[in-house]
C-alpha cells in the first residue's frame, strides 16, 4: 500500500487524463466538462488554458507541439506552450462527447467517445492516423476510457466503464483482436489506466476511491487509498517515473469533499513507460 499525497488545490470540477511529457516540461492534465488544460508547476499552482467546450485529452506529436482531443474532434498546436486549434471533428452528434484516448505503437490516435446521457451502445472508439484518416475500431462503445499499451506492443488494455472490468486484446499487425477480460475488481467502476515498464496495469476505480496495480497475468500487487471517491486517471512520470500521478472530480457529488477535483501523487517501485507521441 503506497502512501499519497494531496499536491495541488481541489482545482478542477472533473480532472482527467494526465500524461508526463519532458516536451512540455513536466505534468498536463484536463479539467474536461471546464474545457481547460492544466499545466503543473513547482510550487503546487497549475497554469490553466481554455481549449473549447470540453478537453478530453491531450498527447504530444512527433512533430512538436501536442494534440488535444475537444468535444466531438481534435486540434493540433505546432509549439510545447501554443494555442491548439482546431484540426478535424469526427462526428456531428452533439449527444456524445470525447471521453478518453492514448496512442499506438506507430504514433496513430486512440479517440473514444460517450453520451452525454451513458446511453447504452451510443459511443465508438476511433482511431486517427497522422494524415487524418479515422477507423473505427469500436462500435457500440457505451463509456469509452483508460486504453495503454504493454511494453512490448503486443497487448492493449481497455475500459468501457459500465462493463465493471478492464479487457485485454493482443495486437497483430497494429490491429486490435481476440478480446477478453483481463480483471472485474468488483468495487468501483474501471476508468483511466495507465501501464508501467514492467507490464503492470494501474487502474483508477471510480467511486471507490482506490488505484489498483495488477500484475500482467492479472494478480492484484498494489493498492492506493486516496480520500474522495472519485478517483479518474493515473499516470507515471517524474524525474524518474515513479511519480503516480492522480486525478479526481467532484462531478454530481451529493455530498461534499473538500480534495475533490484535486491532483495527487504516489511513489512507486516501477517506473513508467516515456510517453507516445501521435505522429500527426
Amino acid at each position: 500500500m503506497a502512501a499519497v499525497e494531496q499536491i495541488t488545490d481541489a482545482l478542477c470540477y472533473h480532472a482527467e487524463g494526465p500524461v508526463w511529457s519532458p516536451t512540455w516540461g513536466g505534468l498536463r492534465w484536463v479539467d474536461m466538462l471546464a474545457g481547460d488544460v492544466l499545466t503543473l508547476r513547482a510550487d503546487g499552482s497549475a497554469d490553466r488554458m481554455h481549449v473549447g467546450d470540453v478537453a478530453a485529452f491531450l498527447r504530444p506529436r512527433t512533430r512538436g507541439g501536442w494534440v488535444v482531443a475537444t468535444e466531438r474532434g481534435l486540434a493540433l498546436a505546432d509549439e510545447a506552450d501554443g494555442i491548439p486549434t482546431p484540426w478535424i471533428e469526427l462526428w456531428d452528434d452533439p449527444s456524445i462527447r470525447m471521453n478518453e484516448g492514448g496512442v499506438d505503437g506507430l504514433g496513430r490516435l486512440w479517440c473514444g467517445s460517450m453520451g452525454y446521457d451513458r446511453v447504452p451502445g451510443s459511443a465508438t472508439l476511433y482511431r486517427v492516423d497522422g494524415d487524418g484518416h479515422v477507423t473505427t475500431v469500436l462500435p457500440e462503445v457505451t463509456i469509452s476510457n483508460g486504453i495503454d499499451l504493454s511494453p512490448d506492443h503486443r497487448r492493449v488494455y481497455y475500459n468501457d466503464t459500465p462493463t465493471g472490468r478492464t479487457d485485454v486484446f493482443d495486437v497483430e499487425g497494429g490491429e486490435l483482436t481476440r478480446r477478453r477480460p483481463f480483471v472485474t475488481p468488483g468495487t468501483g467502476h474501471p476508468d483511466g489506466l495507465t501501464v508501467d515498464s514492467a507490464g503492470n496495469v494501474w487502474v483508477a476505480l471510480n467511486g471507490a476511491g482506490r488505484v489498483q496495480c495488477y500484475s500482467p497475468s492479472a494478480e492484484v500487487i498494489a493498492e492506493i487509498t486516496l480520500p474522495v471517491r472519485l478517483v479518474t486517471s493515473c499516470t507515471l512520470g517524474g524525474a524518474d517515473g515513479r511519480d503516480l500521478f492522480i486525478t479526481t472530480s467532484r462531478e454530481n457529488l451529493d455530498d461534499p469533499e473538500p480534495e475533490a477535483g484535486a491532483l495527487f501523487r504516489a511513489r512507486v517501485d516501477v517506473p513508467g513507460l516515456p510517453v507516445r507521441a501521435f505522429a500527426g
